[in-house]
């Protein structure tokens, strides 16, 4: 009934008969546990909490005070002191029912890819957008800062990957129009069998061999969300703590701490082997991971682009060139596999309703001349005005 031993019976038996009713008590009551945290704990760790790691989930402020203060304390614990402080409170968030979608089972099958646009540097410097890829098999994890969302930081990026990690097979991402082009083919187009266009990176993806996927919504691509979600707390509070100022401090410390981080939470692929492909050499990825138009070369031998003239220094005997806008900011133009060598026309020649009267030539700028009553060119109008009116010419 009592649910303990008959030899724990007998022991109680003796020390009533020995202490009395006071032999009931068990031993620790009263006396402090072997585990009990050092005086003045609690408060120390709170006052770093509040001046240091205000804003720190209870997991993430453990590690800290773990890596950088030498105090060691559970999650729960800390849970705890911080909810008796109202300084952390639960929050569970409902969520729609959606059908799970399993990993892949090699290691470059798909890559996920999206920007997050975030305060990263909590006004220390300025905002920024994360350009973040995560291998689908087993959680790789790679990114780096950029100032905007677009096609030449989706380039850069892709091809730093690419330089790390090689080609992966497919890519996973969202109809941004960096990804994916708003262009429509036209009746007569799509009679005429014309494909789709084509985005800028989709193009460039299409030339390397890889297939993009666009997902219909964020939760599709959530791996690359929760990574997003994650870093927005644990890599902010990491920078805070560093005094990161500028983009390029940024880039730096995002580098090491994302190589941390993927060996702590990446996940071994079902299957073995990696299927990125080697990549190109950075000459051939630069042709490709770059900006290219078409335009008519004149007959003067010169290109308009971007409210620009430039001068095509090269015979050649093609209507059209290519024009390659690289990442690094240089601009290159191309007919066939040919480089060609050009200049920019600095000044270009004004048409004459484009002057103003005070830019003229002074001989141009000087008052009209009035002819005198008897120059040779009024009789001659004169002689011809009163013939039409029929007077005979002897009477002028």
């Amino acid at each position: 009934m009592l649910g303990i031993s008959v030899r724990q019976v007998k022991r109680w038996v003796k020390r009533v008969r020995k202490e009395g009713e006071e032999g009931i008590i068990h031993r620790l009551r009263g006396r402090s546990s072997n585990h009990k945290f050092e005086t003045g704990l609690k408060e120390r760790v709170m006052g770093l909490y509040e001046k240091k790691y205000s804003g720190f989930g209870p997991t993430l402020a453990c590690e800290k005070l773990q890596e950088l203060e030498g105090i060691c304390l559970s999650e729960e614990t800390l849970r705890r002191w911080l909810s008796s402080l109202h300084e952390w409170e639960w929050k569970r968030k409902g969520r729609e029912h959606r059908e799970w979608r399993e990993r892949k089972g090699h290691l470059g099958e798909m890559t996920q890819m999206d920007g997050s646009h975030h305060d990263w540097l909590e006004g220390r410097g300025p905002w920024l957008v994360l350009m973040g890829y995560i291998d689908d098999a087993t959680g790789q994890v790679y990114g780096r800062f950029y100032d905007y969302e677009g096609t030449l930081p989706a380039m850069d990026s892709f091809k730093r990957y690419i330089v790390n990690y090689g080609i992966p097979q497919s890519i996973y991402l969202d109809k941004h129009k960096t990804y994916k082009s708003d262009g429509e083919l036209t009746v007569e187009e799509e009679l005429a069998g014309k494909e789709k266009p084509l985005s800028q990176f989709e193009r460039a993806c299409k030339e390397l061999g890889v297939v993009v996927i666009h997902a219909n919504s964020p939760q599709a691509k959530g791996r690359i969300e929760r990574l997003f979600r994650t870093l927005q707390d644990r890599l902010v509070k990491a920078m805070r703590l560093e005094g990161i100022k500028s983009k390029e401090e940024a880039n730096l410390f995002l580098t090491r701490y994302l190589l941390h981080y993927s060996e702590r939470f990446r996940v071994l692929a079902r299957e073995m082997g990696d299927l990125h492909q080697k990549a190109p050499s950075i000459v051939a990825l630069d042709r490709i991971l770059c900006i290219q138009n078409e335009r008519v070369l004149r007959n003067d031998w010169t290109v308009a682009h971007e409210n620009k003239l430039y001068q095509v220094l090269d015979t050649v005997r093609a209507k059209k060139i290519r024009i390659e806008e690289r990442v690094d900011g240089t601009m290159r133009l191309y007919t066939g596999e040919k480089r060609l060598k050009f200049k920019e026309i600095v000044e270009r020649p004004r048409r004459r309703e484009e002057i103003k009267r005070s830019e003229w030539p002074l001989e141009l700028r000087k008052k009209k001349r009035i002819p005198s009553e008897d120059h040779p060119w009024r009789r001659w109008n004169l002689r011809n005005s009163n013939s039409r009116v029929g007077l005979p010419l002897g009477s002028i």
